[in-house]
């Protein structure tokens, strides 16, 4: 046994915690300086908005899955409604009737949406688990509905627009070029990213963590478990707010999709597959949205059907999310019994991959002639020239697919014992590393 004392091997000095969180918001900064250097078009710069609105919408989501336990399908109301509010308060700046800088519309958003929050979450939080979920459906489809019934503030079915470069320009900074819009969105998902974060660690996060995993347990000990979903719903909706008065600033328009349930259902999936049970998981689901959104809808029509089969496979062989795999593996690596995966993980790509070419050969011919015209069944499918109308192409498409499916799941098989003998001496190496 190891002759040291307890606090030996458990203990971190504080420096260590000091200089690893400053390494990694240092990066996220930088990361955010630089992008649009390295990304140089309007476009590219437009996305990368698009981006950290996501990710500060994203975040916002998880506090409550992720952190509280509450499955929302209606968190786009809250930023959906500060994008309105956000909206009409541009107009204002432009009349001159809300003379604020433009540089603060955001947080209009964010105050917007902590006010709904306040309103709504009161009743939503009453309940939890299923009926929390429902509740929240319930009061997606009501604001939805709302949205077209009432166009003095939602403006009907093309809704509100409005200028950014009004107002007093700051210092020549009139947020008309792209950007200059980036770096104000980019200031406020540094600031927000890290307040949230901060949360995390706020006596009120932890108690969340724990309504999350034993609310009975919270109630003896004497706290409300519905005052704390409640407070911890009017922040998530002050920064679901934020990113809601990001989008307005961006984009200068808000319709009635922006508080539809493709939204919310938008935040709920990306979140999960970034993984929500992790801080950063999030952020890698916003990425991963933006990206979907712009780059895959151009490759193909049937995007939101592979996104689908993403979601599902995500469910079966790694419901914690990108995260929980990132962060298993470091696992793995920190005991240095990484290099014995290698080999696996290059035989589940390549076996993966040819599944998913026999499966998306099958999902293109069904798009062909279900949205091509009579006489085009042809189409170009990674170098080949495929025919929606001729059985030898659909048979080859099935072979592919099910020889692909039936390799990936040999070599899964034999990844996951591996996989189980190596946790096994970590976990066995751990025991024999603890003090006596």
């Amino acid at each position: 046994m190891d002759a040291h004392p307890p606090n030996a091997v458990t203990s971190v000095p504080p420096r260590a915690f000091t200089t690893g969180r400053i390494l990694v918001w240092g990066s996220f900064a930088l990361a955010l300086l630089v992008a649009p250097f390295i990304f140089t078009s309007n476009l590219d710069r437009s996305i990368l908005a698009q981006i950290g609105i996501a990710i500060v919408a994203c975040l916002s989501y998880n506090m409550l899955l992720g952190q509280g336990g509450m499955l929302s399908f209606g968190h786009a109301v809250y930023s959906g409604l500060a994008s309105f509010v956000a909206i009409h308060a541009l107009l204002g700046i432009g009349d001159g009737s809300f003379p604020i800088p433009v540089s603060l519309i955001p947080l209009v958003g964010g105050f917007a949406g902590l006010g709904f929050a306040v309103v709504l979450g009161y009743v939503t939080t009453k309940k939890a688990g299923t009926p929390f979920a429902m509740i929240t459906l319930g009061i997606g489809e009501l604001v939805f509905a709302m949205s077209l019934m009432v166009p003095e503030f939602f403006g009907g079915e093309g809704g509100v627009s409005a200028n950014r470069t009004v107002g007093t320009p700051f210092l020549g900074i009139t947020y008309g070029p792209p950007i200059q819009v980036y770096y104000l969105l980019a200031i406020y998902t540094l600031v927000c990213t890290i307040a949230m974060y901060a949360f995390t660690r706020t006596p009120l996060g932890r108690m969340l963590n724990a309504v999350r995993d034993n609310p009975e347990r919270v109630e003896f000990i004497g706290y409300s478990t519905q005052r704390v979903r409640y407070l911890s719903f009017i922040i998530a909706g002050f920064f679901a707010g934020v990113a809601g008065g990001m989008y307005a600033l961006s984009f200068e328009i808000a319709t009635a999709e922006v508080v539809g349930a493709y939204r919310s259902g938008g935040y709920l999936l990306f979140t999960f597959l970034g993984g929500a049970t992790f801080f950063f998981g999030p952020i890698i689901g916003a990425v991963l949205m933006v990206l979907s959104a712009v780059l895959l809808s151009e490759i193909t029509k049937a995007w939101q059907l592979y996104l689908g089969l993403v979601f599902l496979f995500m469910v079966m062989y790694a419901p914690g999310g990108i995260a929980s795999l990132i962060m298993m593996n470091v696992r793995v690596a920190v005991h240095k019994k990484l290099h014995r995966l290698w080999r696996g993980y290059a035989l589940l790509a390549a076996t993966a991959l040819v599944t998913l070419a026999g499966f998306a050969a099958l999902i293109e011919m069904i798009y062909r002639l279900r949205l091509g015209s009579a006489s085009e069944s042809t189409l170009r499918y990674l170098g080949l020239t495929l025919d929606a109308k001729g059985a030898a192409s659909w048979l080859g498409a099935f072979l592919v697919a099910g020889i692909g499916f039936a390799a990936f799941e040999f070599v899964r098989r034999r990844f996951a014992r591996v996989w189980g003998a190596i946790q096994s001496e970590i976990e066995a190496d751990m025991t024999f590393k603890e003090p006596s």
